[in-house]
């Protein structure tokens, strides 16, 4: 599948060929007047096509020999390009970091340009916030998605949780929680509570607490056993409530002091702390607990995934956007933030790269000493190839002018002199 920067080559190429081949038929022009004037014996148009070709092929010449050998003849000083590629990238290295990375010029730019506004302004369009967000989107995010293993996301969040829940003390969160039931009225009106809902609950299960009995008692009773076995426990348990519920009442003040000391070895006893700690760092580690912890990470991909395949619908394309466009207003509006930007870009990053000019001059030097000395030429000559036709047009035609103006003072010269 071709590019963008392919198809650009391929009318590059074409546009080159063009313009060859036009230097090409204007010196062909140039023989053919020469064979003409020649056959003819016109003198002016012999000395301008004369002319004419020496200026094109010499142009010809200079031209080719930039790129490769002229004919493919290894003559001194001809394929300048792929021969000199070296010396070329270490004076371009050199001129960079000397003359490109130089402070004063630099400042003065950076002052004109004002780097933090043009940028604010530009974030702050739509259009372009949208391009971001769409890099972001369908490029960036599900790169990441694909080139990270599920394990290891997975592991990381077993560890973070495991890591989370040893720093938690339960202990203190529970003995907090349960503080007020020391307080007030609180521990009586919920102890009442489960009280009350116990009785209910007993007297609603009054015929299963009966049939639990009947279970339980021999066969040879014959069931004569059962009904006072039964009602004496439910009316048992029924009387215990009952008293529990009175204030002052010794099954009370018993529950109240066991409730009392509950909280109490929560609150104060290391002990006490461990045990619940344990107790749900246990729970935690659990197959069910584990399994769940795991799916987290596969629900948070499958849903990044579904709502990336929505296109511009897409809710994170949307929110990057906006968040894009939010912060180049931002700064748009903070004149102090964008001095700070101005200054940083100035100042540090300025430093930074004039502190390291000479590793960039290296590097670019570097770089170019890596090409192929006859992919560079084939580059270049696609970059300016075409322009530099233009000389040998120019040089076909200031040639044959030039013969013509020597001819003309040669012939001057001949009539009044001799």
């Amino acid at each position: 599948m071709e590019t963008s920067i392919d198809q650009e080559n391929i009318l590059k190429k074409k546009a080159l060929r063009k313009m060859k081949n036009s230097a090409l038929a204007l010196l062909g022009f140039a023989v053919l007047l020469f064979i003409i004037a020649i056959y003819f014996k016109i003198p002016m148009l012999q000395a301008f096509s004369e002319a004419a070709m020496v200026g094109g092929i010499a142009d010809w010449f200079a031209v080719v020999a930039l790129f490769k050998h002229p004919l493919g003849i290894p003559i001194w000083h001809t394929a300048i390009i792929p021969t000199k590629k070296n010396e070329i990238g270490e004076n371009l290295g050199n001129f960079v970091s000397e003359e490109f990375l130089n402070r004063e010029k630099l400042e003065i730019k950076l002052e004109e340009f004002n780097f933090a506004t043009k940028a604010s302004d530009w974030l702050s369009q739509e259009e372009n916030a949208n391009k971001i967000a769409n890099l972001v989107a369908v490029n960036i995010i599900p790169g990441i998605l694909k080139t990270i293993k599920d394990e290891d996301i997975k592991r990381f969040i077993q560890v973070q949780f495991k890591e989370k829940l040893e720093a938690i003390n339960f202990g203190d969160w529970v003995a907090l929680a349960l503080e007020p039931l020391q307080k007030g009225n609180v521990k009586d009106e919920l102890l009442t509570n489960i009280l009350d809902f116990m009785s209910t609950e007993l007297s609603n299960n009054k015929d299963l607490i009966r049939k639990k009995v009947k279970e339980s008692t021999p066969f040879l009773s014959f069931g004569l056993a059962d009904k006072s076995i039964s009602e004496g426990i439910f009316n048992g348990l029924a009387e215990f409530l009952d008293e529990a519920k009175k204030p002052q009442s010794e099954i009370r003040i018993k529950i109240d002091e066991y409730v009392y000391n509950f909280l109490d070895k929560v609150k104060n006893s290391e002990e006490m702390r461990i045990k619940i700690n344990n107790m749900i760092l246990g729970f935690a580690g659990k197959k069910e607990v584990q399994d769940y912890i795991n799916g987290i990470w596969d629900e948070i991909k499958l849903s990044i995934s579904n709502d990336l395949e929505k296109g511009d619908q897409s809710s994170i394309k949307k929110s990057i956007s906006g968040l894009i466009q939010t912060f180049g207003n931002g700064i748009k509006e903070d004149s102090v933030m964008i001095d700070k930007i101005n200054n940083f870009i100035k100042n540090d990053l300025l430093s930074i790269l004039l502190n390291n000019k000479k590793v960039i001059g290296e590097l670019i030097s570097s770089t170019v000493k890596s090409w192929d000395g006859k992919e560079v030429s084939e580059k270049l000559e696609l970059e300016i190839g075409k322009d530099l036709q233009y000389i040998r047009i120019n040089g076909t035609l200031v040639g044959g002018l030039i013969g013509i103006i020597i001819y003309c003072v040669e012939w001057t010269y001949h009539y009044f002199v001799f």
